[in-house]
């Protein structure tokens, strides 16, 4: 047989090894090597999972190549947390430090060894590292500077032995910063927002409550199969602190714009004003899991609080629970959760009836007419497993409303609404604490009965349980506009617009509650702001003109208007419009249609009616 024909290829080489392994073996030769077995077991499998292979190992040392830089690092991030947390827990003489260095670069493949320049220079930088920390080459560095949410450290430039030039050298340090051991978040009692904060913090009320973003959990399976599984722990951990009154949360559809690319964390907590963020992965087979989640301040990248659980799917909701207990206690102190109650809260204790209610979750938000129509069966296959599952049946009455109108399901709207009323029913009676049972009976109340006491109620309650998510804002503050309370039904709106920016339809709500409140500056500055106006809006922004007396624009608005939407759309939006006040709707056709005369403004009937019959 030939020889196998060497190869060249891009790789990114760790070279690990432990810190006075010839000192502990002096010491105690039996005691080293069982404790460098122990460490061995934890490094390899973290390094394997995430896309290595380990072609070197003598002694103390290992050496890897993986094909990405990002993975490579994460690895060697993971393993150092995973072997300080065991020193955490052995006698001192059995703990053991390790250093790494990395290096990315074209490299020789022959059978199953690597060659090359790569090799070496990981060698030598792992040579140079601080114990429990990790040496990067520029290289290295240029690939992961926006991709991973840790400190990075310029260490300037070092000679390595044997090796031509200079390198420009960086460093991470999970475990250790500046020397300082990590913080035990059971032992803090405040978090004084870090130096660098303050960009934010100054723009902050004073009161201002805690900003918290969930970073998208990586999905460690390399499929697709289980991102259900991975969003929807993500989900729900962004609703557990939610319900946390002392706490903001940015809302999911502004977390996943992240998911699939890369954040600048200090970027996005300078855009949404943030204290914190939660990173973390998600790991899945047959039935175990194993959840990593980290707590990090955006700004210095330093690590206040990481935990990693390896446990069956039946414990998740433990899992989750545990999350927000310790990051709410490093945000807050000791602070007593008591909204907190899972008991309460788990959905069902039916694993096969949760994924089921999981992948619903996941295909209703691709909001296609296909993805639709899993949902709802996916839905109905949780019930199916649990008849006694509240949230399923909400959610199945949720996607059946998203659909009213589009004819992206089988029934048509009339037999849709009375199925979604009674399914609300149902969901009711399994779960009258759920908020979001009670925020769909509010939008309910809101749309279909147009009871707004009663949506006032369900709003109310939904806010109580659930005062920072964005949807339970957003009816909340609706009903209370159509019950004349229109200053704080703004400010509940704006609040779920600080946590949901990337919502152009709460701008829309937003623009009709300042219009409600007769704040006619307010609802064209906001109109202005809108990059594609709708024609609702841009009604408003017509009648907000003509209330303020600006005819000449007001007029300019019109014909832009009917050049682009026709005359019958005007009056259309103007039937649509709904202030559950009358006399908001007749000043609105005074504002739209009078016309100046003598310096009063008189009301001409016949040109709103002819305005409105004629073609374009």
């Amino acid at each position: 047989m030939k020889d196998e024909k060497p190869t060249r290829k891009l790789a990114t080489i760790l070279a690990a090894d432990c810190v006075g392994f010839s000192r502990l073996m002096d010491k105690n030769e039996e005691l080293t090597i069982q404790n460098i077995k122990k460490c061995r077991n934890l490094i390899d499998p973290v390094i394997t999972e995430n896309g290595g292979r380990i072609f070197h190992t003598a002694g103390d040392s290992v050496i890897a190549e993986f094909n990405s830089v990002v993975d490579s690092v994460n690895a060697a991030i993971e393993f150092q947390k995973v072997l300080h947390e065991r020193n955490e827990n052995v006698p001192e003489d059995s703990r053991m430090v390790f250093r790494v260095g990395m290096h990315l670069d074209d490299v020789i493949i022959e059978g199953d060894n690597v060659y090359g320049s790569g090799v070496n220079v990981a060698a030598r930088l792992e040579g140079l590292c601080e114990p429990g920390c990790i040496l990067l080459s520029r290289t290295v560095h240029e690939k992961i500077s926006k991709r991973i949410q840790v400190a990075i450290d310029s260490l300037g430039n070092a000679q390595l032995k044997n090796i031509e030039g200079d390198f420009e050298i960086y460093q991470i340090s999970p475990i250790l910063k500046n020397g300082i051991k990590p913080i035990d978040p059971t032992k803090l009692t405040t978090k004084s927002p870090p130096t660098e904060s303050k960009i934010v913090t100054e723009n902050k009320d004073k009161n201002a409550k805690p900003r918290l973003m969930i970073l998208p959990f990586r999905n460690m399976n390399k499929s697709e199969d289980n991102d259900f599984l991975v969003d929807g722990i993500v989900d729900d951990i962004i609703t557990e602190f939610s319900m946390i009154n002392f706490i903001e949360i940015m809302s999911r559809n502004t977390t996943f714009e992240y998911k699939d690319n890369p954040v600048d964390v200090k970027e996005a907590a300078e855009k949404y004003k943030l204290d914190y963020v939660v990173t973390g992965s998600v790991r899945s087979a047959g039935n175990r899991v194993r959840i990593s989640a980290e707590l990090g301040d955006p700004f210095t990248g330093d690590s206040i609080w990481s935990e990693r659980y390896d446990k069956t799917m039946d414990d998740v909701f433990e899992i989750q629970d545990e999350i927000v207990r310790k990051v709410s206690s490093a945000v807050l102190g000791e602070i007593e959760v008591t909204s907190l109650k899972r008991a309460k809260r788990k959905p069902t204790e039916d694993m096969t009836s949760y994924e089921y209610f999981l992948q619903g979750v996941y295909f209703k938000r691709k909001n296609t007419k296909e993805d639709v129509n899993k949902a709802v069966e996916m839905f109905t296959k949780a019930i199916e497993n649990d008849e006694n599952n509240g949230r399923a049946y909400a959610q199945r009455c949720c996607t059946w409303g998203g659909a009213l109108g589009k004819k992206w399901l089988n029934e048509p709207d009339n037999e849709l609404i009375p199925k979604i009323l009674s399914t609300l029913e149902e969901a009711y009676e399994l779960t009258d604490h759920d908020w979001d049972c009670h925020r769909l009976l509010c939008a309910v109340s809101l749309f279909f009965h147009a009871n707004y006491d009663k949506a006032e109620e369900h709003g109310r309650k939904a806010y109580e349980l659930n005062p920072n998510n964005h949807a339970v804002l957003t009816v909340y503050g609706q009903s209370l506009i159509f019950n004349g309370e229109c200053e704080r039904g703004i400010e509940i709106l704006e609040k779920a617009f600080e946590l949901d920016p990337m919502n152009q339809e709460l701008v829309d709500k937003i623009i009709w509650g300042y219009y409600a409140m007769a704040d006619y500056e307010a609802c064209i500055y906001h109109t202005n702001k809108i990059k594609k106006m709708g024609p609702n809006n841009w009604l408003l922004k017509i009648a907000s003109l003509g209330a303020l007396m600006r005819y000449e624009e007001r007029d300019t608005e019109m014909n832009l208007f009917t050049g682009a939407h026709g005359k019958d759309e005007l009056k259309l939006q103007f039937d649509n419009l709904n202030f559950n006040n009358e006399e908001i709707i007749e000043s609105t056709k005074n504002f739209i249609f009078n016309e100046l005369e003598s310096g009063n403004v008189v009301f001409s009937e016949s040109k709103f009616q002819n305005f409105a019959i004629q073609n374009n």
